[in-house]
Parts: structure tokens; C-alpha cells; sequence
């Protein structure tokens, strides 16, 4: 048999500029789909590598090992049941040969096909071998497949130069090249046709670059037209080149994730990267650095650089530039000019504002609508501030300071500075406090009230912030739940889902602060909570009435899929199946996951699991068990174990002992498996099956008090 011959394959979609924060996606997309369809065809090799490529102006995929034929392959065809493809006579009817015509096996006869039964009817089958696709003729399919599968942020419709055909992509596209080897093979998409020439960069290529081969393609548009083909090999040199230039002015990038999204962003800007240093007048260091920094990387894409010793924004930043020239100095004194007014922009922003303290621009959010159910943003403040006097009481703390940062929490929204920047919201606030001379608990609690989650065990000096992040959390569920805008599907525009993890996070940070111990019943649980934000809302805004239960569902729900990635399904849901206060829920799985490894629990587990079910059939068992009514020796030994360990398992219980509580649990599996080896426990007389189902409620009760533990059964 003659081997099969492969080649390089090169595929490029040239278009106009490409939405930058897609393109990465874009260009793997292309390459991964293209690449599918093709091994679909048995066109690629099983060491066939593939390389997206991908430019602010073009979608390109370099495929090694790519056969220009694919081998012949076998194929069984499922035709129709015999009955109808066969006449009495056992010659094909005309439906079978209408069948073979459709398939294009119309050179088959019937004495060539099988026939398998499925067990309900006989059919005819069709089997052969069938001449292995063309990348010449599959090529087309593959441009589909890859274009169709884009992720496109937003679909563009335009005219083909024939004046009346229209076409959709992301962008206009203006030149398709299919290379397999040094051969072009003829394509069509999108109205183009397939050709050798190709672009180069827009300014430096002096002429359209003629391609020899698929493996020379990105030397040759290096070389010829001044152009990085490869996504990842651009990002690369970027980001060597920027922590070069940062070292070579003692600075540093910073630790901000904003770095690596922004060096994606700019790597999809830019086909032939070049990294020049700019710099701003020092004076505007005493504007906020996060408002200078959100300017220079949102509006600018520039690197703002950072002193490594103190983390504080210098006066220098980087400019990612899309042209390498020997004198940049028109590009570096260009791009100061334009920074230069937006920083004094953001310099006259904050110096206004200043102007006015944050507890006089209150007033101003009864203009704010915060929902038109839900009131304006003064009311909202309002209600907020009521739930965190609630939660310091619950605690027994001071709440003077989370009230205080309740009603100036959204006092920055009127600002100029957060008119322009909204991302700043409660970062510029915090700042305005500072100049306002508020204290360092309000000042703190104002600034972390948007974060995701709460991240550090709460201590004296956060106390303030995290009773305002729970406060405004438990007020958005309750408000926007109440309303009926829970969340749906992947809809959750007022984003409770966040506020449910946030909610969270605050309760297991009181835990590890020590505010919230683990023994006791504490005032403040996730229910409580719920309900004194409720308490908060005006009867008239017609809140649903199950908002709180529903609410408390959502959460734990939330809680449930947080701890499945890191704890197994069983434990976790054993002990969410007893509705614990949401502080203990972690402590109490660890304790059950602990548990599972036991000998002893396989055996409980299954015994709980029965009891539970004979519980559940029988609902009329006496409250009190009279132990003179025992007469069967199993069941008079498991009533006396059951009262030896319930005060040891009720101490532990107390103390949120929970691993030592299930360890005490397990000394019931010898007198658990006699009673249920010996005993009848639906005996013909009343009497006796209503005290031995007693028996079994008070063992139930005990048992369960960490957790379901029927829940562990196989």
C-alpha cells in the first residue's frame, strides 16, 4: 500500500482591525474548529500539530501533516426495514432503489447488501468502502465550520464589491490564502477567492507579500511585510520588552491581574510591536493613583510603572507602540501630549470634589433612582444602614462606624470623579472620607464595599467594613429577589449570585475572626440576617412574601457548588440536608468527611438510611419511651447505649465538636447492627412496633445531629 503524502497546511482570512479584547479567542477558535473539521475527514495525521495565528488583521492557522487525500474508508450504511425494501419476491422495491440512488450506491444490488435485526425488526444495510475525502474539496467545508464557530462579539453586515451581494462577519474581510505545501488550492468564502498575496503591516510593508509555502508563511511576512503572525510569540516579546524597560527605570509593573488582560489587549493591537518609555509631570502624583492608573490603561492602554519598594505609581509609564523605528521620539512626545489633559482631567476632578463634604452630597441620592421599585438611593442607604445597627447588635459590637460608612457609602456616586470613572465607586469615596477627616473604620468599610468577597478573617480594625459588605449584600438579595428579578439561567443582571458568594465569604470571615464561634446559637445566622433586611422594606413595595426562605435556598445553593470543588458530594450533602448556621457548615463537612473514612460508618450510614424510612411510613410514634415495654435483649442493649452516649455526644455538640461526636456515634454500630438482626420492628402488637419505632426516633434525632447521615449511604 503507498504511503499517504502530507503537508503543511496554511489557512489566512485577512480582514479590517478585529475587536482586540476578542481576537485572542477569535484565532483559536478558527484554528481548533478548522482543524476538528478536517481530522473529521481523516485529513490529519496523528502527529499533525496545529498553530493558531492571529493579528490585529487576520485569522490564520498553520496545520502540520495535513494529506491532501484522505484514505479510503469503510462505511455501513443503515438503509430501511426489510419489509419494505424487499418485495415477496426478495427484489428490491422502488423505495430501496430510490434509497440507493439518494445515498449514491445506486451500483449496488441486493444480493450485496445485509441485513441485521435490532431485535424489534429486520434492516437492510448497505456496507463498502467509500474513496477518502480531497482537501481540495473539503477545504471550503472547513472555512464554514471555522467561521461559523466564532464567538463574534457583534456580527457585521456588508456589500461585496459586485454592488448587491451581502455577507456577514466580524469584520470585512479582504483576501483569503490556502496553502498546502507551496500549492495553492482554489477556495471561496465570503466572496473571496483564494490567492498567494497577502498583506503586510499597514505602514512599514512596502508591498503585498507573495507567499512560497505554508511553512514559510511566517518568515516570509516577517521578513517581506513586517508583521508578528503569532499571537503568542508577539505577547512574549511585548511583555519581555516591558519588564526590560521597567528594570532599566527601577520600576516594576505592579501585581494587578489588570496587567496580564491589558498585555492581551494591546498584543492584539498591535502586528509589529515596539515598547517606548513616556513620562508625565510629577504633580499629578498627588491626584489618587488608582484614578491615573484607570486612565492610562483604560483610555490609553499605557503601563503605568510602579516604585518596587513602596508599590506607590511613579511618573513614568509604557507605550506599546505598533511601529519599531530607530527615533520614536514623535511617538513618545505624542503620546504624552494626550495624556497630559486627561490627567489634568482627573486632577480637576478630584480638587472639585474635595470641595464639597461627602455627608453634604447625601441629599443628592434621592436624584439616583437605585430600582423604580425599590426607591432611590437615599432610601436604599437608608435601609442599609438599619440592617448594619441589626448585625452590630447581633454581634455585640459598636456599630457607630458601619452606620457612619452606611450613609456615606454611595455619597461619591454625585462626584465628578466617579461620573467619569464608575469603576472607582467607594475607592474615591474612601478617599473623600479621608479628606473629610472621617475615621479609619469608615474610611476602610466605605472602600471594600464592592469587592467580590470578603478575604481576610475579620479583626478590630475591619469590623466596620465587613458589617457594611454583609448589610448591603443581604439588602440587594432580599430587594431584587423580592421584586422578582432572581436570577435566571445564565441571567443574573443585578448580579445576586456575587452578592450571594459575598454574603458568604462575610460569615466565614466573622468565623475565623472569632466573632461567630462555632458552639453555641449564635443571633446572628444567615436566616436572621434575611429577615432583618426584610423588616427593612416598606410594606408597600410589595416584596414577595417567601423572599426570605427563597433567598436562604439561593445561598446555600451557592454554598453548595462552592464546597464541591474542594469536598466530596456525600459529606457536603449531608450536612447541608440538616440546614446547619452557614458559619458551621464547612467545620461540620470536614467533620463527616473525616467520618467516611471510618469502618464503622458504611454500616451506620445504611442503618440510618432504614430507620429513616421506616420513620417516614410511620409518623405516630409516642414522644416518650417506656423502657419497661423493651423486652427483647438487642433493643434493651441499644435504649441503655443510646442513653450512655447521648449526654457525651450533646457535650460535644455544645462544644462544635463534631468529628468527636460522630467518633462517639460510631460505638453504636455493634448494638445498631444486632437490633435490626434480631428485632422485629413492625411486631404484630401495637404497643411494642410503637416503642420500638420510638426507639428508632430517639436514635434518629441523635445520630443526625452533625449531619444526614443517611446521606453517606451507597
Amino acid at each position: 500500500m503507498t504511503a499517504i503524502k502530507t503537508a503543511s497546511l496554511l489557512v489566512e482570512l485577512l480582514t479590517e482591525e478585529l475587536p482586540p479584547k476578542a481576537l485572542k479567542n477569535l484565532g483559536e477558535t478558527f484554528a481548533q474548529t478548522l482543524a476538528q473539521y478536517l481530522a473529521q475527514q481523516h485529513l490529519l495525521s496523528d502527529n499533525s500539530t496545529v498553530t493558531p495565528l492571529a493579528t490585529p488583521r487576520r485569522l490564520a492557522v498553520h496545520i502540520s501533516h495535513v494529506k491532501s487525500q484522505a484514505p479510503d474508508q469503510p462505511f455501513t450504511e443503515k438503509l430501511m426495514p426489510t419489509k419494505v425494501g424487499l418485495d415477496e419476491s426478495g427484489q428490491a422495491t422502488p423505495a430501496l432503489l430510490k434509497k440507493l440512488a439518494a445515498k449514491g450506491l445506486e451500483h449496488l444490488d441486493v444480493n450485496q447488501l445485509q441485513t441485521i435485526d435490532d431485535g424489534k425488526q429486520a434492516y437492510l444495510i448497505a456496507t463498502g468502502t467509500a474513496n477518502g475525502a480531497a482537501l481540495s474539496q473539503s477545504i471550503e467545508g472547513a472555512l464554514s465550520a471555522a467561521i461559523n464557530a466564532l464567538p463574534i462579539p457583534k456580527v457585521m453586515r456588508y456589500q461585496l464589491a459586485d454592488g448587491h451581494t451581502t455577507v456577514s462577519f466580524v469584520r470585512p474581510a479582504h483576501g483569503l490564502v490556502v496553502l498546502h505545501s507551496d500549492q495553492l488550492i482554489e477556495a471561496q468564502i465570503l466572496g473571496l477567492s483564494s490567492r498567494r498575496q497577502t498583506d503586510g503591516h499597514r505602514f512599514l510593508a512596502t508591498a503585498p507579500v507573495t507567499l512560497t509555502s505554508a511553512d514559510s508563511y511566517e518568515t516570509e511576512l516577517s521578513e517581506q511585510g513586517r508583521v508578528t503572525a503569532s499571537f503568542a510569540l508577539r505577547r512574549a516579546a511585548i511583555e519581555a520588552s516591558l519588564v526590560t524597560k521597567a528594570a532599566e527605570l527601577g520600576a516594576t509593573l505592579g501585581e494587578d491581574p489588570a496587567v496580564e488582560a491589558l498585555l492581551d489587549e494591546v498584543t492584539a493591537l498591535v502586528e509589529a510591536p515596539a515598547v517606548y518609555v513616556g513620562e508625565f509631570e510629577p504633580r499629578f502624583l498627588a491626584v489618587p493613583q488608582e484614578c491615573l492608573i484607570l486612565t492610562m490603561r483604560l483610555n490609553q492602554k499605557y503601563f503605568p510603572l510602579f516604585d518596587p519598594q513602596t508599590g506607590r505609581l511613579t511618573h513614568h509609564f509604557l507605550i506599546v507602540s505598533n511601529m519599531p523605528i530607530s527615533d520614536p521620539s514623535a511617538i513618545i512626545t505624542g503620546n504624552e501630549r494626550v495624556i497630559r489633559p486627561r490627567l489634568a482631567d482627573a486632577e480637576f476632578f478630584y480638587l472639585t470634589d474635595k470641595r464639597q463634604a461627602l455627608i453634604d452630597r447625601v441629599p443628592a441620592l434621592e436624584n439616583i433612582v437605585y430600582h423604580n421599585k425599590l426607591g432611590t438611593q437615599r432610601v436604599r442607604i437608608e435601609r442599609i444602614r438599619q440592617i448594619t445597627q441589626w448585625i452590630a447588635t447581633a454581634l455585640g459590637v459598636d456599630g457607630t462606624d458601619s452606620a457612619r460608612a452606611a450613609l456615606l457609602a454611595k455619597a461619591d456616586l454625585p462626584t465628578l470623579m466617579v461620573g467619569e470613572f464608575p469603576e472607582l465607586q467607594g475607592v474615591m469615596g474612601s478617599y473623600y472620607a479621608t479628606a473629610d477627616g472621617e475615621s479609619a473604620g469608615v474610611i476602610n468599610a466605605i472602600k471594600h464595599q464592592y469587592q467580590i468577597r470578603w478575604m481576610q478573617a475579620a479583626d478590630p480594625d475591619d469590623v466596620a467594613g465587613l458589617i457594611l459588605f454583609m448589610a448591603e449584600r443581604a439588602e440587594t438579595l432580599i430587594g431584587i429577589w423580592g421584586i422578582g428579578l432572581a436570577p435566571t439561567g445564565e441571567r443574573d443582571p443585578f448580579g445576586l449570585r456575587r452578592a450571594a458568594l459575598g454574603l458568604i465569604s462575610a460569615f466565614e470571615q466573622w468565623r475565623e475572626g472569632g466573632q461567630l464561634p462555632l458552639s453555641g446559637n449564635h443571633p446572628l445566622t444567615l436566616e436572621t440576617l434575611l429577615q432583618a433586611a426584610r423588616d427593612t422594606f416598606d410594606d408597600s413595595l410589595g416584596l414577595a412574601e417567601p423572599t426570605v426562605d427563597e433567598v436562604s435556598r439561593f445561598v446555600r445553593e451557592r454554598y453548595r457548588n462552592q464546597l464541591l470543588g474542594q469536598q466530596s458530594r456525600e459529606a457536603v450533602d449531608a450536612v447541608l440536608a440538616i440546614n446547619p448556621a452557614l458559619h458551621q457548615i464547612t467545620a461540620r463537612v470536614q467533620a463527616v468527611q473525616a467520618f467516611m473514612q471510618t469502618q464503622e460508618a458504611p454500616s451506620l450510614a445504611a442503618a440510618n438510611k432504614r430507620i429513616a424510612n421506616l420513620l417516614k411510613k410511620n409518623t405516630a410514634q409516642p414522644t416518650a419511651l417506656d423502657a419497661s415495654a423493651l423486652s427483647d435483649d438487642a433493643e434493651k442493649k441499644l435504649w441503655g447505649q443510646v442513653q450512655a452516649i447521648a449526654p457525651i455526644v450533646e457535650q460535644h455538640m455544645a462544644q462544635a465538636q463534631f468529628e468527636a461526636a460522630l467518633n462517639t456515634l460510631a460505638t453504636l454500630k455493634e448494638p445498631v447492627d444486632r437490633f435490626f438482626e434480631e428485632v422485629m420492628v413492625m411486631a404484630e402488637d401495637p404497643l411494642v412496633r410503637q416503642q420500638r419505632l420510638c426507639l428508632l426516633a430517639h436514635l434518629h434525632r441523635l445520630m443526625n445531629q452533625v449531619a444526614d447521615i443517611s446521606r453517606l449511604a451507597a
